[in-house]
């Protein structure tokens, strides 16, 4: 029997697992990466930078940390040299072509299809042509590549930066200074970017994992004598560390008791009275860690307890690990907050709203954040798949089961919605698709498949509000994850007695086998 052909896009952690699992079931996967190496988001990073969850819950389920990690949170060069040595181990190095930049993608077969499993799974009539432009030769080269199934795993927070709208006259043109935006501050060699906020008045606006990092940075080059001003829209929860009142986050918030206090998408009367019932409780927990968060960091000092609830950010996966010596930076005035809804620039450097005496600059960097979804969209060559994707500026990206598009044949998009742990949640997801490209999963019609993405976006936005568009599964991956036992026939139960399962937190091993 031929092999099937399967196109990846995207060498991080998302084609990689992709790959792997594509393997096991036969398939003949390639996977075509625009950067020189593998890792994604990993490859190339802030200096600081270190996994903000704790490793064992961020691993492979059959390939965990060497005992030699010592470190519960590890740094960046050591998450890359894990994944690298995932890739060396599952020998997959071989079905990568780095500086591999996919243009487009274009569908040719048939639409609508009569069997959505059929067009879901890589037994469709239709094929895939892929436009690839390898930049490793000279001159770059345009190649056609044709597949039977087409696996998106381009990620979120990367590529295509997220700038701010400026009224004319008050945007960058109009500063002296120089403005990046925080993709390229993290693309430069670590010495190159010291040597860049060395000496200058630097201004960091987003106050996310990002922006603290880089003002982190700024603040140790050039201490109180050139503070690093953050600039910043709103509170959220930053974490301290992740045992509140010395009670792992995981028994709070990442076990089956823990879910049965959440309204959930899809469920019956039973568990919707249950998740009332248990509502105080919730409010309960939450208030309980955000009383621990006030007592280790000096919040209200600062004027910088959130509006919000610690659980409903938690909900959203805005939550970020704070640096141990944050607030140590701020009282001795080598970092400043500014916070405001807006700002513009002026000659000198930034002015922000409501006051009179602008901050002056000599750099400004933008850690606003990625437009994913524009990006994702902007693969497609055909409008209509592009509009589907993005249904709306402010839509997220409608996809069963987290993976699939009822209405776009033979394609899946791995690792686009946000978890507590990304790397978990992208390879069960991975197992599902497989599953179904083998034709062992089945799905059920068009408009139930919408039903279903209809039921998780209410859920979303109810949960997550404004943040609705991440599509975060934080505090409710179990539930997810039982969605996907069952359509793949395994028991949604993973842990040995009715007590265990009910309290013990969920994590990559416990769905290392089916």
């Amino acid at each position: 029997m031929e092999q099937k052909q399967v196109v990846i896009v995207g060498a991080g952690i998302s084609g990689l697992v992709a790959c792997k699992y594509c393997l096991s079931k036969g398939f003949n996967p390639i996977i075509f990466e625009s950067q020189t190496d593998i890792g994604g988001v990993w490859a190339k990073t802030i200096r600081t930078t270190r996994l903000q969850t704790f490793k064992g819950l961020y691993q492979f389920a059959d390939f965990p940390w060497s005992s030699s990690m010592t470190e519960d949170f590890p740094k960046q060069h050591q998450v890359l040299t894990y994944l690298r040595s995932y890739a060396t181990h599952f020998d997959l190095f071989k079905h990568v072509q780095i500086g591999c930049n996919v243009k487009g993608i274009e569908y040719q077969g048939e639409k609508p299809p009569p069997d959505p499993s059929s067009w879901a799974n890589s037994n469709g009539t239709g094929k895939w042509s892929v436009t690839v432009e390898n930049t490793q030769t000279d001159p770059t080269s345009i190649k056609m590549h044709e597949a039977d199934f087409v696996i998106l795993c381009v990620g979120r927070f990367k590529d295509v930066p997220n700038i701010p709208y400026f009224a004319p006259g008050t945007g960058p043109e109009v500063f002296c200074g120089r403005v990046i935006h925080s993709m390229e501050y993290s693309a430069m060699e670590h010495d190159k970017a010291e040597q860049l906020v060395k000496g200058k008045r630097i201004v960091v606006v987003g106050f996310q994992k990002q922006g603290l990092d880089i003002a982190m940075e700024c603040s140790s080059v050039n201490g109180s004598e050139h503070p690093c001003t953050i600039v910043y829209r709103k509170d959220r929860w930053k974490l301290p560390d992740f045992s509140p009142w010395g009670i792992p986050l995981q028994y709070l918030y990442f076990n089956r008791f823990a879910e049965l206090m959440v309204h959930k998408p899809g469920e019956g009367f039973l568990l919707s009275l249950l998740a009332t019932l248990l509502s105080p409780l919730r409010w309960v927990i939450s208030k309980l860690v955000e009383t621990y968060i006030k007592t280790k960091i000096p919040l209200a000092k600062f004027n910088m307890v959130p509006e919000r609830s610690f659980s409903k950010d938690l909900h959203s996966c805005v939550l970020a690990a704070l640096p141990q010596d944050f607030f140590t930076r701020l009282e001795t005035g080598s970092i400043s907050m500014k916070k405001s809804p807006s700002f513009s620039f002026y000659n000198d450097g930034i002015m922000i709203d409501g006051e009179n005496k602008g901050i002056e600059a000599d750099l400004v960097i933008l850690a606003t954040g990625f437009r994913g979804i524009q990006k994702l969209k902007s693969i497609f060559t055909s409008q209509e798949f592009g509009e589907l994707i993005a249904v709306s500026p402010d839509s997220r990206v409608p996809l069963y089961r987290e993976c699939i598009h009822p209405r776009i044949p033979q394609l899946a998009v791995i690792g686009f919605s946000e978890s507590f742990s990304n790397l978990f949640t992208s390879e069960f997801r991975c197992r599902w698709l497989v599953e179904l490209m083998d034709g062992k999963v089945k799905v059920p019609s068009i408009e139930e498949m919408e039903k279903d993405i209809s039921n998780w976006d209410d859920y979303m936005k109810k949960s997550s509000g404004e943040y609705y568009q991440r599509s975060c599964l934080a505090g409710l991956d179990i539930w997810y994850n039982d969605e996907l036992c069952k359509d793949m026939g395994w028991n949604p139960r993973r842990k040995r007695g009715f007590w265990a399962d009910l309290f013990q937190p969920y994590g990559p091993m416990d769905y290392a086998n089916p």
